[in-house]
């Protein structure tokens, strides 16, 4: 295994949830980090601004790029600028109701992008010899209409959705580059994975986002979808070791990371509303919006083989994480709270 202190990782989505915090474990591990972010006319980091430092000042160890997953000679450039030892692609059009919508940027970001990028990394290595370690970050929704549960890494994909039909292109091109090139490229597939970071239009955020604001008389009502599916949640604290893990191994492989415990939409909220003694009955109503197309009913991953191999276990239970989300969430409520009663005009979150 290299020295961390010596090593060089290039980031995708590095401003999302995953990888703030992926960003967080390297810097403490003494890696220099390079982090690729589409350029917008908001500059949108506020996940890693308090790591993030003037580029420009001695010991600085973060860098941002602008570059599109879309635009393959852009990755090129980027690969023979930066010469990481490790690429971490998080990168993706990521929410899973959105696909059904932009079902084509879907397929070019989150399948055909992960293409792009793998080409980036075999025409780097071919071209300075250096080796390069590559993860992919594969999900659970490419299980989609389950086969078998609890899912492992072995389980036939049956993907549900635009977003998990592009990820098991982007997961199959991984494998294909790892078999065909010998690259040492691994593949993450990660069930559910929350934090306080998480966006706020994906459900457990919805949820917590909606209960600071109902304890602070901001908002009366929560509307979801279907309450009855039933995920695998864990922290996303949790599971970027499991990435760092993959790429330290002498051997690339696939690995499923998951609790190995499922619970529903309606106990999360069960759990989530009773962390401040409310009932959720009260105040979560059914709208058809958020129904999907085709739906996936149960996740439930079997972490066996991450656990054996990588020795990475969840450290965060169900329990922890909804109160994490939740107390968090009481705060930023509480301060929207603080403006609005000074005069600001703030704007809810989806869902209100």
């Amino acid at each position: 295994m290299a020295d961390p202190a010596n090593q060089s990782a290039l980031v995708t989505g590095v401003t999302g949830q995953d990888g703030s915090y992926l960003v967080e474990l390297l810097l403490a591990k003494g890696y220099t980090v390079h982090g690729l972010m589409r350029r917008t006319s908001t500059f949108s980091t506020e996940r890693i601004d308090h790591i993030y430092q003037d580029p420009h000042e001695s010991g600085a160890r973060l860098f941002l790029h602008f570059a599109d997953l879309t635009d393959a000679s852009a990755l090129s450039r980027l690969l023979h600028e930066i010469g990481p030892d490790e690429v971490y692609h998080l990168g993706a059009q990521s929410h899973v109701r959105v696909s059904f919508d932009q079902p084509i940027y879907t397929a070019d970001a989150t399948g055909v992008g992960a293409l792009k990028l793998l080409e980036a990394v075999r025409d780097y290595r071919d071209t300075t010899g250096k080796t390069v370690r590559f993860y992919q970050a594969s999900s659970s929704e490419m299980f989609g209409k389950v086969h078998e549960v609890p899912q492992r890494e072995t389980t036939p994909f049956h993907p549900r959705s635009p977003y998990g039909v592009a990820k098991v292109f982007a997961h199959w091109a991984t494998v294909n580059y790892r078999e065909s090139y010998d690259l040492h490229a691994s593949c993450g597939i990660l069930f559910n994975h929350e934090s306080p970071r998480r966006g706020e239009t994906f459900v457990t955020r919805k949820i917590t986002r909606a209960i600071g604001r109902i304890k602070h008389g901001l908002q009366d009502k929560l509307y979801l979808g279907n309450l009855d599916a039933k995920r695998d949640w864990g922290f996303a604290g949790d599971y970027v070791e499991a990435m760092w893990l993959m790429l330290q191994q002498d051997e690339p492989d696939d690995y499923v990371i998951a609790t190995a415990e499922t619970y529903s939409v309606r106990a999360f909220c069960e759990a989530a509303f009773g962390r401040v003694e409310l009932d959720y009955k009260d105040f979560v109503e059914i709208d058809p919006r958020y129904f999907r197309p085709a739906e996936v009913d149960i996740l439930l991953g079997d972490p066996t083989k991450a656990k054996t191999k990588l020795g990475w276990e969840p450290k965060v239970s169900f329990d922890e994480l909804v109160a994490m989300m939740v107390d968090a969430d009481l705060e930023l409520a509480a301060r929207e709270k603080t403006l609005t009663d000074a005069g600001h005009v703030i704007v809810p979150p989806m869902g209100e």
